[in-house]
């Protein structure tokens, strides 16, 4: 059976995919209490991992789109987590972007937008939430972004 939240992302078009496994020694997700917390997911789609460097190479554009692909992963996760009911999603809590990008690259707002912009879309005003873009000089495995989330439940 197919919940409000998955007839909304089918509405835009977007097909969640599989949770991505972890990478290292870690889990991808934790449930405490109300709260899902999900490990940094990184730019990937469809066609392989979004690579490169904001500032050299990729423009905002590009950028938010990698943002948009870490935030459908973020859903694939809680809906992994939550057992496939990603109707249990309440809202968004906080995200925190981090940008590969060159010392002079200042627009990493713009660049999370992409996801932030996504997650209102799919859940309006309980897609909005706290947020951080930070950018770092280098990102695993050379992805453009990468997005951790924390996500109250029902």
């Amino acid at each position: 059976m197919t919940g409000k939240i998955e007839t909304r992302l089918a509405e835009l078009g977007v097909t969640l995919p599989d949770a991505p496994a972890p990478a290292a020694n870690y889990v991808p997700s934790v449930i405490d209490g109300d709260t899902v917390w999900v490990s940094g997911q990184i730019s990937a789609g469809a066609d392989g991992m979004i690579k490169g460097k904001l500032g050299d190479g990729l423009d905002i554009t590009a950028g938010a789109a990698a943002a948009k692909a870490c935030a459908i992963s973020l859903l694939a996760q809680v809906k992994a987590a939550l057992g496939g009911d990603l109707d249990r999603l309440d809202r968004v809590v906080k995200l925190t972007g981090f940008v590969n990008s060159t010392p002079d690259f200042v627009d990493q707002p713009k660049v999370i937008n992409g996801a932030s912009d996504f997650l209102v879309e799919v859940l309006g005003d309980n897609g909005r939430h706290a947020r951080s873009a930070v950018s770092a000089a280098s990102l695993p495995m050379g992805v453009a972004v990468e997005i951790e989330g924390i996500f109250k439940i029902k």
